[in-house]
């Protein structure tokens, strides 16, 4: 605990001290991102993108969610790949029921009265979601989560992994099992830590396993993302945001950064990520074929 502190304090105190230009100054984009793979590739793609075609960039990854906001809002990072669920839920506190469209359309309003333009968003959504190994699915026949409730209904038993806080929280297991109108046997829900259940659903410890929508060990794995038929996760579409006063001077940069997001969905990010965390190829040389392959550099 207390290292992460520091190292987020340590972060900060860069951010602020360092040598951090924007466009306006001196003109140098800065680009920013999270501390895990899919983060490290977009905030990858888009400096390789950018300076493709002329721009100066300043790379900054491995930023924590909280650090990177705060100095987006600061002036002191320019753009990065945002979600439009955590900036509803977590930047903004709101807790209305909303779906995709209706996400984005509040967050971009609200945002853009802190000097921030949210870009297009891409059809990349991580999300929690349900998942099963593909060829029991099939055996099964399920496709989505109401045919899991189904079966469950009818008597059929299930294990399912979970993280802690997905089990616990007011917005997890229980209100989910309230809309889709089932349970799990206490006994069957097993919960482990969240990295944990794409290896106990892959070994058969257990039938059913929350992961993240966009995990590169999904198809990596076999398995197969349950259709949320209900619209019960929030939608967390993998979207670009810069700072409106540069986005203003530099408009270039949002036809970039467009054509990027409209190459984005779910399959193709689980395969990059897959390819990086499965296969232990490097993130440049992962973005770099993307770019290419997608005639965007």
């Amino acid at each position: 605990m207390i290292h992460r502190m520091l190292t987020s304090l340590i972060l900060t105190l860069g951010l602020v001290s360092g040598s951090m230009g924007t466009a306006s100054a001196n003109s140098t984009i800065v680009v920013g991102g999270k501390k895990f793979t899919e983060q490290q590739l977009v905030a990858e793609m888009t400096t390789q993108l950018l300076r493709a075609n002329g721009y100066s960039v300043d790379k900054r990854p491995d930023l924590g969610s909280s650090v990177l906001r705060a100095a987006q809002e600061n002036g002191q990072v320019d753009v990065y790949w945002e979600y439009t669920g955590t900036s509803l839920v977590i930047y903004n506190k709101v807790t209305d029921k909303l779906d995709a469209e209706q996400t984005y359309k509040k967050i971009s309003a609200l945002d853009a009265e802190k000097g921030i333009t949210w870009l297009n968003p891409s059809k990349a959504n991580n999300t929690y979601a349900f998942a099963m190994r593909k060829d029991e699915a099939d055996k099964e026949g399920i496709v989505s989560i109401s045919d899991l409730a189904k079966n469950v209904g009818e008597g059929k038993t299930y294990k399912f992994a979970s993280n802690a806080e997905f089990f616990s929280r007011s917005d997890g297991l229980r209100p989910l099992q309230d809309m889709y109108q089932f349970e799990f046997e206490r006994k069957n829900v097993v919960r482990m830590d969240g990295g944990l259940t794409y290896q106990a659903l892959r070994d058969g410890q257990v039938n059913v396993a929350l992961v993240l929508s966009t995990d590169g060990r999904i198809p990596a794995f076999g398995f197969v993302v349950l259709k949320d038929d209900k619209g019960f996760f929030p939608s967390y579409a993998l979207t670009p945001v810069i700072r409106t006063e540069v986005f203003k001077e530099n408009p270039k940069i949002g036809e970039l950064l467009n054509a990027l997001s409209s190459k984005l969905d779910d399959d193709s990010i689980a395969g990059l990520n897959s390819r990086v965390d499965v296969g232990r190829e490097s993130i440049e040389s992962v973005s770099r074929e993307f770019l290419e392959k997608n005639k965007l550099i």
